[in-house]
């Protein structure tokens, strides 16, 4: 007879969540297989050998001896040796080759470590966390510099209340100073609620030098100069006397080679005076003559 052919709509709904628990049992039996196929040539390696007829004996009972220890499964190290892969293997097969680093080879599943550092937002391991040496080891010799109060906090007058408090309680004798322990005056350093409101809520500024999501602090980043320093604003009257302009509306000396080049390739949306935004004044005019600002824009 002919079978009948099963509708799809009768087929059971595939499950997801048990693909994905199949898959990865799968990929353990695979390493488990590596495993076995390796100690199966190790055994097969281990029986073969060498020899005339008048070595077979030896060579068997010599084999009769070795069986124990060719029975003996691989290790858990040499199994991860040999499914490791090199570095070249693992920048060819991922997606982001930039990010895999020599130690990322290491790791129980090397793709997967790659796509979780490319992923946007991550936040990287800090890099001391493989070197023998502790962290911040060498700050010991340093001194830490006292807590300076903002200026917002300055500007409310608690400083010179605190100085005028600290004047007072020196200038008392011990018994004077043991009396108010027992009975201390309350509100001597009290600073207007209006002030207060105003300092924190008005005029508060962000403090400087805080770190932004995903920079992490590392030995001697206090030290380090920030060189990131905006280019343009006004010039000085030395900068203009080491220049040689005589005054604001004398063009500076890299207009001409900026007007043939560009801008630089690192500020390209950088305003510049006569190139890419308005003259300084009216007394400025474009031309070659002495004191002028070469060729004017075409795109304006």
């Amino acid at each position: 007879g002919i079978a009948p052919l099963n509708d799809p709509a009768d087929d059971p709904p595939v499950d997801v969540a048990q693909q994905d628990i199949s898959n990865v049992l799968r990929r353990f039996h695979q390493r488990s297989a590596v495993a076995a196929v390796v100690t199966d040539d190790e055994r097969k390696m281990g029986g073969t050998g060498k020899g005339t007829d008048d070595d077979d004996e030896d060579d068997r009972s010599d084999r009769e001896e070795d069986d124990d220890d060719d029975r003996k499964p691989m290790s858990k190290r040499k199994l991860r040796e040999m499914i490791r892969p090199t570095v070249a293997d693992l920048k060819r097969r991922v997606q982001r080759p930039d990010l895999v680093e020599a130690h990322d080879i290491t790791a129980a599943d090397p793709d997967f470590l790659i796509e979780l550092k490319g992923i946007p937002g991550t936040v990287p391991v800090p890099r001391h966390w493989g070197r023998k040496r502790k962290y911040l080891q060498g700050k010991r010799g340093f001194e830490k510099p006292p807590f300076q109060l903002p200026d917002f906090i300055v500007k409310t007058g608690i400083t010179e209340i605190r100085d005028t408090v600290a004047e007072d309680e020196a200038k008392q004798s011990a018994k004077q100073k043991n009396r108010s322990r027992v009975n201390p005056k309350m509100g001597s350093m009290d600073v207007d609620y209006k002030t207060l409101y105003e300092a924190f809520f008005k005029y508060q500024t962000k403090p400087k030098g805080m770190t932004k999501f995903g920079d992490l602090y590392y030995e001697g980043k206090e030290l380090e100069t920030s060189t990131d320093v905006k280019p343009g604003g006004p010039f000085s009257k030395e900068l203009m006397a080491a220049l040689g302009m005589t005054d604001e509306s004398s063009p500076p000396p890299w207009l001409m080679n900026m007007q043939r080049y560009g801008p630089p390739p690192s500020y390209p949306n950088l305003a510049i005076p006569g190139l890419n935004a308005p003259l300084p004044n009216d007394q400025c005019q474009y031309g070659y003559h002495p004191g002028g600002w070469g060729k004017p824009p075409v795109d304006q």
